[in-house]
């Protein structure tokens, strides 16, 4: 399972209120290939969801992950930091063996 921490939860909900996006609207979150450290997080809005999609529902926001990716993301928690360091999404997976110095890749 994917899981969303609250300030995560509340700034998928205003990006999908702000851009006027589908009811049904999810959050997709996948791996690709690439990255300084073998394998980089995707995220993005999709309203379609696939038959063979993990889906999970946090508090009204939908977490839609395609089964390739959910063996790398499963168990993983995904939260958002605004700070004076940056601002954005930041993912604690716990079957990442390392991460890059930057957080958006890592290797198993």
């Amino acid at each position: 399972m994917i899981q969303l921490t609250e300030l995560a939860r509340k700034e998928i909900s205003r990006i999908i209120s702000e851009q006027n996006l589908p009811p049904e609207t999810a959050l997709r979150v996948g791996v690709k290939g690439g990255g300084c450290s073998g394998f980089s997080y995707t995220l993005g809005f999709d309203d379609k969801i696939n038959e063979v999609d993990q889906v999970t529902e946090v508090e009204g926001v939908r977490v839609v992950c395609d089964p390739k990716s959910f063996l790398y993301l499963n168990g993983t928690q995904i939260d958002f930091e605004d700070n004076l360091m940056g601002r954005g999404f930041k993912f604690g997976n716990p079957n990442a063996a390392k991460s890059c110095g930057c957080g958006e890749s890592f290797s198993v």
